[in-house]
């Protein structure tokens, strides 16, 4: 049990009893806990396979390759719009996990199996954005700012989604997106003036430099 996976369950304020339930779960299959993205993260030699997270109105199960699932209960739904890969169960309260432990374990063992054959997942082209993961997670996770990235255009989302995943680092892709939430959430691309000087506008000229003393 990794203590960083503790420390965050005990200071979720919400569905801690049941993301403790799924935790139990997630263990008795063998996989291995760690704390990534920061979110309890489960592994098989080293390979991320489950991850567990709380959010306003559930909580969830998610299977980083859900899609190669065989789905027999017809319970998986996409993370995310723009999900190719992630398929999570969605739960509300503590008694449903509960009286489906045998069916999430046999979920899990089959996400076992996947990526003990190396299976892939065969990504279609898309005219939508593929995010990484880090952000993916900062979009789901983050209502205003999911809300305020899906405003932004289709050519300023996927700057930001190149400069996010650029970095080699899971830590440095999540420093950057916190850096640059606000002026998300403000509206504003990576590469707009925030500062209204430009003569470039909408783009940034490095006019702002003026502002320093």
């Amino acid at each position: 049990m990794n203590p960083q996976v503790e420390t965050y369950l005990n200071q979720v304020e919400q569905w801690q009893d049941e993301l403790q339930q799924l935790r139990s779960i997630i263990l008795d299959c063998g996989l291995t806990e760690e704390y990534k993205w920061r979110a309890p993260v489960y592994t098989l030699n080293g390979k991320n396979i489950i991850i567990i997270g709380g959010f306003k109105e559930y909580c969830v199960l998610s299977f980083l390759k859900g899609v190669l699932l065989s789905d027999t209960e017809n319970i998986l739904v996409k993370a995310g719009e723009n999900s190719q890969t992630v398929r999570v169960i969605r739960f509300t309260n503590l008694k449903d996990i509960v009286n489906n432990e045998a069916i999430l374990k046999a979920y899990i063992f089959e996400a076992i199996e996947v990526e003990k054959a190396g299976l892939k997942v065969p990504l279609t082209a898309s005219k939508n954005v593929v995010y990484c993961d880090e952000l993916q997670h900062k979009i789901n996770t983050d209502n205003n700012f999911k809300k305020a990235f899906e405003a932004l255009t289709p050519g300023r989302k996927r700057a930001y989604n190149m400069h996010f995943s650029g970095a080699k680092q899971s830590n440095t892709r999540i420093n950057r997106i916190e850096k640059y939430a606000q002026r998300i959430l403000n509206g504003f691309g990576i590469n707009d003036c925030v500062c209204g000087l430009s003569k470039r506008m909408p783009n940034c000229d490095g006019s702002h430099k003026q502002l320093k003393a």
